[in-house]
């Protein structure tokens, strides 16, 4: 995955392309924490999901509660994608989860 970075030189802005390192196990980080921040924000009473709601629309609504609440660091406006905002859930359930896990191997 790839993200863009600008930078303003005087009049002109350059853009840097660099990697963000994917996790091993990103796919079931994120599954799990999607579950897990669903799970906080319903009990915080922020929300009631719905089943039709779909998983873009859970994502989307618990990267946000999640930025409010200031448990994890807000992307730039313009870096604000599905595949960004998956990654971060990823990183942010990984840190929840206790040393040795099989997920964070």
């Amino acid at each position: 995955m790839f993200a863009l970075e600008s930078t303003a030189h005087g009049a002109r802005s350059a853009w840097k392309v660099f990697a963000v390192k994917k996790l091993k196990h990103e796919a079931e980080l994120f599954k799990a924490g999607l579950l897990a921040a669903m799970k906080y924000a319903q009990e915080r009473g922020a929300v009631e999901f719905e089943p039709t709601d779909s998983a873009s629309q859970k994502l989307l609504y618990v990267y946000r509660l999640l930025v409010h609440d200031k448990m994890i660091q807000p992307l730039p406006e313009d870096q604000v994608a599905e595949a960004s905002m998956r990654h971060k859930l990823a990183i942010w359930y990984s840190k929840q989860l206790p040393k040795g896990h099989a997920l964070l191997e």
